[in-house]
């Protein structure tokens, strides 16, 4: 890991300890099964993101596959249309996860969620997925936000 990289983790991992468990639907994990998420800080929810800032997510899960690789995949879901929410990070074995993905076996990961200015004020969902190597979702969850002033 390079130092950059461990000095992402050590942010997060510090983050956690504020970490707020968020309320969330699971929207199709197949390829494995979500116990906990955390977005911090999150005094509330759902979840009021200030423009201009950069979030900590925490997704504990189970996979039920060996996977290489992972890929997440973030949309924001406004009047039930998918939009893409880009990260900085889109490779999961970046992202606290040690690849290769073995089955039965439990992962963080963990990731920033930058909320950029020129974003609306606005309700709506996030839709999170983690895809293996078939691009099945190791998660698929979704999660009510806020973006704010």
């Amino acid at each position: 890991m390079d130092v950059r990289t461990r000095f992402f983790v050590l942010l997060c991992l510090i983050g956690l300890t504020c970490a707020e468990p968020v309320k969330f639907v699971d929207c199709g994990s197949s390829s494995g099964k979500v116990s906990l998420v955390e977005i911090s800080p999150c005094a509330s929810q759902p979840c009021p993101l200030q423009r201009g800032h950069s979030y900590t997510v925490n997704v504990t899960f189970d996979s039920a596959v060996q996977s290489q690789s992972s890929t997440a995949v973030v949309h924001g879901v406004i009047a039930g249309v998918p939009i893409p929410f880009p990260i900085p990070i889109e490779d999961g074995c970046k992202s606290g996860i040690q690849c290769p993905i073995q089955k039965q076996q439990t992962y963080h990961y963990l990731t920033s969620l930058p909320v950029k200015s020129e974003y609306p004020t606005i309700k709506l969902v996030v839709e999170w997925e983690l895809r293996d190597d078939n691009k099945k979702d190791l998660f698929c969850i979704r999660f009510p936000v806020q973006i704010v002033n």
